[in-house]
């Protein structure tokens, strides 16, 4: 069915004249009949799945069938299987008993610490590492779905030669005989491709590769990450005036998730809160959290860097916005606890403007710690020449796919098929890998030995949780070959044997030993890392360079990144942060720009630049800057797995090797196509009531309970439910909206821990999604620039629970410390729950979604819950599992359960610490004072169904100065 058509007149109206009022959707903010229709059903159109559904003596006639049915079932019995006990229990295992160990994620070259949860030496779940600078104990979405991709069945497991499956021997054989010609002319003609890296030990093979070879030439191909950007670390704890330059440092780049654990502790409104100013084209998380937003064209953007920076040089720029003298007023006062940061896809003029920018306050930012790169390089244009110029004999491409991902104007997928010797390593036997003579399967992170630094210099130890799973393989045994090592030299001995040479110390075991323990090198750990000095400063471009036509933006997908991540279902059924959309991408436009170009919400268009073209379906957002398309990378694979393939389409199509980020002159035209989206940004719609309470700094210290006020609760005595006092622990929990991003990893940290289906794009068009964590969100203001409001919503564990009085089975109940629990064996499915939910946070079980079939899915699947089948209601449970664990180790310790003792997986996964659970009766535990504290307010609570989930209302720290939008 293709999308309905918005009126923009009737859209331009409704957001300029609803006041305050808060919308998820344009189809919301235009109210129209389709949206209406959608709201007023009980369960969307298609929750059948029976053409005649509607007949009572049909009807009957299949509970009957059921029911008989289920009866038999109940007397089958089941296969006997029988339980092989460990003949020698390995050390330290306690069967049932959860271990955890320290290793290292790595996401376009950076290390990210990670703590990893081993059921019986199977890793079921990842947590952050808190001694780790990149991680401080926090992940996000991307680091959560790595289980998944570790078991993912369509990995590579088979090593190919020509496309036909062969051994690794064979291969290797290949390779020692070619090294002795390689050896005789310096490795001319010889060739590297791998992807952005910091491991020092790889780095010292490569050095090793280069001075044995030293004709030999390497290629660093990332393309989610602008290897010329500072990737630095920022200050932010230090800071209390930030102004942003289209810079997503809270959800984007390998410091993000330390930028929001930092950022947060600064958002506390009783004390001094850092504020934020955000300049940006396309809406963001970063600029959703901005106590000011400004939306800029890319051009405007350089504008700015170069008005701000006469600014400061005592100068009256012409033309400058009416807002910058009170910015820059703000940036003055603060001085050296200012930070001006640009964005990592801006041109180096607006990088080196803000370098000069940051001097001048008197607080430069530092410069990145970068690995030196021990071989000559050359950019994948140049290798694309010389292969097909017939120069190269052999090239290795290592865990990088460039062949899908090379820009349009590199050649490099038809220039494969001039090199006589090729071969790729890699997850998956991908776009690279059937162009390739030979592809060997690589071993995931949690598979293999390696190292790597995060983005400040800090080193740790990648630590492997299992045996490779498919015979994967790790670079450091390829590079090992090449180097004419011993081919039983693994990447356990080449990392180890590195840091012996770097470790100054007499006791190196437990200097190893230690560092694999902690997850962080302690000694040295900067001694493989240098500090760059920035690039030259590039005068500013002119900023009409624009001028003609549309500006496309090009932009990683926030959650399957380059496209890497394409076949990991999690992510891919992870709704986007701003648009809600799901298993596909699309081209971005303002409403205001679609409405002069005569477009629509869901028309197909061709986007054109220089020759190339794509077509692309078009989403009117909020937001964004006039005369922009954004669109992301990652989509449009061949051969990405059976998730990944065929979904939407490749932005790559459009990048050029000198625009990969911003291609100005882009045209757009409509092809008469409609398209309609997967998105689940309406599903669960609360009937326009403002959810989300928020205020500015000085209203709330005028008015601290402003939230409860309201909507204020009834009267304790004001209810027909008979008053139950939870005895022992009363469980709650608390969301701190102030804190909270948007990023969704607790979404993903829920999935993962409590084996939580996905249930595929036509699935969620039905509303039929099974994520038992959502989070909202919702605009407020007008179209060109609205304010952007997150909220998590899990259940809310209400202590008068409408759910429980209609369930005619009982299934869903409350235990003795008021959880609201749900007996799966109980529920027959009438899904009666559901429909008397005001929050709208119960899923149910309409098909067979679990693949109970495939082994490899089995491992990774949570052993302390249970994987529930087709026809039963779920929902979130407080993580009950970690409750019961917890109180169980306190009673073998012989005390009572403490305040921390339990973390749900939300609030252990949270990079801003929005989520605190605790008791409730106990007076001294955090969540029961900030249960206490005035913003604290609950979600309709004037349906008095007193949840035990409730909100602190959002703060903003805006300037005085400058006028509301």
């Amino acid at each position: 069915m293709n999308p309905p058509r918005l009126d923009p007149a009737l859209l331009h109206h409704a957001a300029t004249g609803q006041g305050g009022m808060q919308w998820r959707s344009l189809e919301e903010l235009a109210d129209t009949p389709e949206f209406r229709a959608a709201v007023q059903r009980e369960f969307p159109a298609g929750a059948s799945e029976f053409a005649d559904a509607g007949s009572r003596r049909r009807f009957l006639g299949l509970m009957g069938a059921s029911l008989a049915l289920a009866g038999l079932s109940a007397c089958r019995r089941l296969p006997m299987e029988k339980l092989v006990p460990y003949v020698k229990q390995p050390e330290q295992l306690i069967p049932g008993e959860p271990l955890f160990f320290a290793s290292t994620e790595v996401l376009s070259g950076y290390a990210r610490g990670v703590l990893v949860e081993s059921h019986e030496g199977r890793p079921t779940k990842i947590e952050g590492n808190p001694g780790h600078p990149a991680s401080l104990g926090a992940t996000d979405a991307l680091m959560q779905a790595a289980v998944l991709q570790l078991y993912d069945p369509d990995r590579s497991q088979t090593p190919l030669r020509q496309g036909q499956p062969d051994t690794v021997s064979n291969c290797f054989a290949t390779l020692t005989a070619q090294r002795s010609a390689w050896e005789k002319n310096g490795g001319a003609g010889l060739r590297l491709v791998l992807g952005h890296t910091t491991s020092p030990a790889l780095l010292d093979q490569i050095a090793r590769l280069a001075a044995r070879y030293p004709q030999a030439r390497c290629c660093v191909h990332e393309p989610a990450l602008n290897l010329h950007a500072s990737h630095a670390p920022l200050p932010l704890a230090e800071k209390d005036v930030i102004f942003s330059l289209d810079a997503d440092f809270l959800a984007c780049g390998p410091g993000a998730v330390a930028h929001t654990k930092q950022f947060q502790k600064r958002r506390d409104p009783a004390g001094k809160m850092v504020r934020l100013y955000v300049a940006e084209s396309t809406p963001s998380l970063t600029g959703a959290q901005a106590d000011h937003r400004f939306v800029l064209t890319p051009q405007e953007i350089q504008q700015l860097a170069q008005q701000m920076e006469a600014a400061l040089q005592g100068a009256s720029p012409q033309d400058a916005p009416a807002w910058l003298p009170a910015v820059m007023r703000d940036l003055k006062a603060n001085a050296k606890r200012a930070l001006v940061v640009a964005g990592e896809f801006q041109p180096p003029a607006v990088h080196a403007a803000v370098r000069r920018i940051n001097e001048a306050l008197g607080d430069a930012a530092p410069p990145a710690a970068t690995v030196a790169f021990p071989a000559p390089l050359q950019s994948l244009q140049e290798l694309s020449a010389d292969m097909l110029a017939g120069e190269v004999a052999a090239l290795f491409i290592l865990g990088c796919n460039p062949a899908y991902s090379a820009p349009a104007d590199v050649p490099f997928a038809d220039a494969l098929a001039k090199v006589p010797l090729s071969l790729h390593h890699g997850l998956h036997a991908d776009e690279t890998a059937v162009r390739c003579t030979w592809h060997l399967p690589a071993a995931h992170w949690l598979e293999a030995w390696g190292d790597a630094a995060a983005c400040d210099g800090t080193c740790s130890i990648q630590q492997p949780l299992i045996e490779p799973l498919y015979g994967g393989l790790s670079a450091h045994e390829i590079l090992a070959v090449l180097l004419a090592q011993p081919s039983a030299l693994g990447g356990y001995e080449t990392v180890r044997a590195f840091w012996q040479k770097q470790h100054t110390g007499a006791d190196f075991e437990s200097f190893w030993r230690t560092s694999i323990h902690d997850g962080v090198i302690r000694q040295g750990a900067r001694d493989s890392s240098r500090s760059t000095p920035p690039p030259p400063a590039a005068p500013l471009s002119s900023a009409a360079s624009g001028s003609n036509g549309l500006t496309l933006l090009i932009r990683p997908d926030p959650h399957i990144h380059d496209g890497q991540f394409a076949n990991n279902a999690w992510l891919q059924e992870l709704p986007k942060p701003m648009t809600k959309l799901v298993w596909e991408n699309a081209a971005h436009i303002a409403p205001a720009t679609a409405k002069r170009l005569g477009l629509n919400h869901g028309d197909v268009v061709s986007l054109s630049q220089g020759g190339r073209h794509v077509d692309a379906p078009l989403w009117l957002l909020p937001g964004m800057a006039q005369d922009c398309v954004l669109i992301h990378l990652g989509y449009g694979r061949w051969r990405a797995g059976r998730v990944g393939t065929g979904l939407g389409f490749s932005a790559y199509a459009l990048q050029t090797s000198n625009a990969l980020w911003q291609i100005n002159g882009l045209e757009l035209r409509p092809t008469g196509a409609r398209h309609s989206f997967a998105t689940t940004q309406d599903h669960s719609a609360m009937e326009g009531r403002e959810l989300v309470r928020h205020a500015d700094q000085p209203a709330y210290q005028r008015d601290p309970a402003f939230a409860q006020k309201a909507s204020p609760s009834p009267g304790a005595d004001e209810t027909l439910y008979p008053k139950v006092a939870s005895k022992g622990h009363a469980w709650g929990m608390v969301i701190n909206l102030s804190s909270c991003i948007g990023c969704s990893a607790c979404t993903i940290a829920c999935q993962s821990e409590n084996n939580i289906p996905v249930v595929g794009r036509e699935q969620v068009t039905k509303h039929r999604e099974m994520h038992w964590l959502r989070v909202d969100r919702y605009f407020e203001g007008t179209l060109e620039a609205p304010a952007i409001l997150h909220e998590p919503v899990p259940c809310m564990h209400c202590e008068n629970a409408p759910c429980e009085l209609v369930c005619p089975v009982a299934a869903t109940v409350h235990d003795s410390e008021g959880l609201n629990a749900m007996v799966y064996n109980r529920c027959i499915g009438t899904r009666y729950c559901s429909n008397n939910c005001p929050y709208k946070v119960r899923r149910f079980n309409f098909l067979q979604f679990v693949d109970t079939e495939t082994p490899q899915l089995k491992l990774q699947r949570n052993p302390n819950v249970s994987v529930r089948t087709r026809g039963v209601m779920e929902k979130c449970t407080y993580c009950v599992q970690r409750i019961e664990s917890a109180r169980i180790s306190a009673k073998v310790a012989g005390r009572e359960l403490r305040d921390g003792d339990v973390t749900p997986a939300c609030a252990q996964a949270c990079p801003a610490e929005a989520i605190t659970f605790g008791d409730l009766n106990d007076p001294a535990s955090k969540v029961s004072k900030l249960r206490a504290d005035p913003r604290n307010y609950a979600l309709l609570a004037e349906l008095n169904t007193r949840p035990r989930t409730t909100y602190l209302a959002k703060v903003w720290n805006r300037n005085p100065e400058i006028p509301a939008a």
